[in-house]
């Protein structure tokens, strides 16, 4: 099968090496395509820049858009021994970001992406011209989903084994059917997704050893921060909640009228809280919307963002 990077980006997967969240040098990839002023596409957990092939073309006829792979994820480096912090993710985008810009860039992110999104307009506001963000776990009171609570219960030296024995790689067709059913699940349409589409995006859960444990870690990670949230008690996610009304950026809102996970009512109550928002609800979208509702998601962003080049 041609590789999707080879075939969606005129340089296609190109590296850089950050300095990560605990000052270890990471190898990030990446892919561009277009000119103008930068857009970055950032996906949730779990996911790569796959999640974009449908608004890559789109965008860039009118920006230079860039969409790369968190550590961990993807084809990004998977550092499997050393601890991470909650928010590390902001802290390595913002370095991103300055490795690759020297302007404030446009931000479009979903899920976890728009929350770390979110983190970098708070505490760097010099480095963001805009934002969408779209189904966000901003106010998120547990993990969405059995899979992801499975894997942030289960041992992560267990989780570790797996990876080291390839054995998401032995069991490659359950592990595909695993990943379509959740995928699935979270569309509003659920034959709009390919064999290519789920060939591609189980391709690092299957293909690169230490996916599976950088997901195991970071679901983890999420629901530490999820339950001191709800129990009151200091977290990153609740730093992000309290200082909602410190981003000044415009920030545009998507949300999907039928995303299971996290309802439209957390993005009417984000929109009260930012200053300088627009909400829109998505009609007939699931909780991956840009799988689901990618022309609706494109045409949002260019008619939002135009207006403020």
């Amino acid at each position: 099968m041609q590789d999707w990077w080879q075939a969606t980006f005129p340089q296609g997967k190109q590296y850089l090496t950050i300095s990560d969240a605990c000052g270890y040098p990471v190898k990030i990839a990446y892919g561009e395509k277009g000119k103008g002023k930068p857009l970055f596409l950032l996906h949730g957990v779990g996911s790569w820049s796959y999640n974009w092939r449908n608004s890559v073309e789109a965008l860039s006829k009118y920006f230079r858009v860039i969409c790369f792979d968190a550590k961990g994820f993807g084809f990004s480096e998977k550092p499997l021994y050393r601890q991470e912090i909650p928010g590390h993710q902001a802290i390595e985008f913002e370095r991103i970001i300055c490795q690759l810009c020297d302007e404030p860039v446009i931000i479009v992110a979903e899920s976890l992406g728009a929350l770390i999104s979110l983190a970098i307009a708070q505490n760097n506001p010099q480095l963001i011209a805009s934002m969408v963000v779209i189904n966000l776990p901003v106010f998120a009171e547990d993990l969405p989903h059995w899979g992801m609570k499975a894997l942030s219960m289960a041992p992560l030296e267990v989780i570790k084994v797996i990876d080291y024995l390839r054995l998401t790689y032995w069991f490659a067709p359950l592990v595909r059917k695993l990943i379509e059913t959740e995928r699935r699940e979270v569309l509003f349409d659920p034959s709009i997704l390919t064999k290519k589409d789920i060939y591609w995006i189980t391709y690092p859960f299957i293909k690169i050893p230490g996916t599976l444990s950088k997901a195991a870690e970071e679901l983890q990670i999420a629901a530490q921060e999820i339950n001191k949230s709800r129990t009151n008690k200091g977290s990153w996610l609740t730093q992000i909640q309290d200082k909602l009304h410190l981003i000044n950026s415009p920030v545009l809102i998507l949300w999907g009228e039928y995303d299971s996970w996290f309802p439209p009512s957390h993005g009417e109550k984000l929109n009260q809280y930012l200053p300088n928002s627009k909400l829109q609800i998505i009609p007939k979208c699931g909780h991956d919307a840009s799988t689901g509702a990618t022309k609706i998601i494109n045409q949002a962003v260019i008619d939002f963002l135009i207006k403020k080049i």
